[in-house]
């Protein structure tokens, strides 16, 4: 390493000392603690990721006890945070490091990236971060930082790029302190080297930075060919019996989750939601009353959900129980839920935002 990025280096260091936001996850070396933050982190907000990390680890506070734990146990636990694949992969590493490593996570990156759900990025997070190994850790928001530093040129999304970022940023791992690195480089991409319009006047590599020499820093790197969400609108229904509610098993996650009963919809109309109703139910005579609508994004699709609600009356959802608790109609796995039992099941984030929006 050069004497101008070691500089680089204890300059970023410092500013992270003084700046770094008090994250919970940041007052804990345990292997166990900073690899689930750096799962529930993947593609979710750090202040929807709080309360979750804080409550998964009350649930399950180590790699044993998420072993032993049965997965719907785990899905319920997760449930909110949506790419519910993450959790059935922590599920299956944990149990993976009880097998094979004692209960005990490896420090070694190749170990790490062995596991279910661990690629190259959080396998460097946890070998820097809980083991203070020079690994480097390399994700969309180092890749902006170091090829803005650095001057290099390329799409953000490209191979070439991201191998000389990889090499940089593993250079630059070696040194004291390569935990709090790790994490400096990622609390510098979150708060100051922003995507669009970069705070280059706050920023601790700003006597370093190329990009910020060239005067238009936000060029660097270049942008990807992004595909524009693909837009949908979808009808959600609502059936109530009592205090129950009506949940389906998401065809669209394997059956993994639970949702409220939802279809495409082309035109916006009671019919729409009586048709659903009757596909679920079968024949009701109950009306279908409108509850408003929301948005809902996601990496692929801008969805809009029109809420509808139906009142079966009490007796539906208690004859049903007395059959069966979760009962196959038409293909489609189904029961009635108080929102106690809710709480405690993997249900998906739009059915919780429309539960949410109906008792306000």
């Amino acid at each position: 390493m050069t004497a101008g990025l070691r500089k680089l280096r204890g300059r970023v260091l410092a500013w992270y000392s003084r700046n770094k936001r008090d994250l919970p996850w940041r007052k804990t070396r345990d292997p166990y603690a900073v690899w689930v933050s750096e799962i529930m982190l993947q593609q979710t907000r750090v202040e929807t990721v709080v309360p979750y990390y804080e409550r998964f680890l009350r649930r399950f506070p180590d790699v044993p006890s998420l072993a032993r734990a049965r997965e719907p146990d785990v899905l319920a636990a997760w449930s909110g945070l949506g790419y519910y694949t993450r959790a059935r992969n922590m599920h299956a590493a944990a149990r993976a490091v009880v097998r094979e490593h004692a209960g005990l996570i490896p420090g070694d990156r190749e170990a790490l990236v062995a596991l279910p759900g661990i690629g190259g990025y959080t396998a460097g997070a946890i070998a820097s971060i809980a083991f203070g190994s020079p690994a480097a850790a390399v994700d969309g928001n180092v890749i902006r930082v170091l090829a803005r530093i650095l001057g290099l040129r390329g799409r953000r999304d490209s191979a070439a790029l991201r191998r000389q970022v990889t090499e940089s940023a593993t250079s630059l791992a070696r040194g004291p302190r390569a935990g709090d690195w790790t994490q400096a480089l990622m609390e510098l991409g979150a708060r100051i080297c922003l995507p669009r319009d970069p705070l280059c006047e706050r920023c601790p590599a700003a006597q370093s930075c190329l990009a910020r020499r060239s005067g238009t820093p936000d060029r660097f790197p270049e942008a990807s060919r992004a595909k524009a969400p693909r837009a949908e609108r979808r009808v959600l229904l609502i059936a109530r019996s009592g205090a129950r509610v009506l949940l389906v098993q998401d065809e669209a996650d394997s059956r993994a989750t639970w949702t409220l009963p939802y279809a495409r919809l082309a035109v916006s109309s009671p019919r729409s939601a009586r048709a659903l109703a009757t596909r679920i139910l079968g024949k009701t005579l109950a009306p279908a009353l409108a509850r408003g609508s929301f948005r809902h994004r996601t990496f692929s699709h801008s969805l809009t959900y029109e809420v509808w609600s139906i009142d079966l009356g009490r007796a539906h959802a208690s004859r049903d129980r007395r059959q069966e608790k979760a009962t196959k109609r038409r293909n489609v796995e189904e029961i009635w839920v108080t929102p106690g039992e809710l709480r405690r099941l993997p249900v998906r984030s739009h059915t919780l935002k429309a539960m949410r929006d109906l008792h306000r």
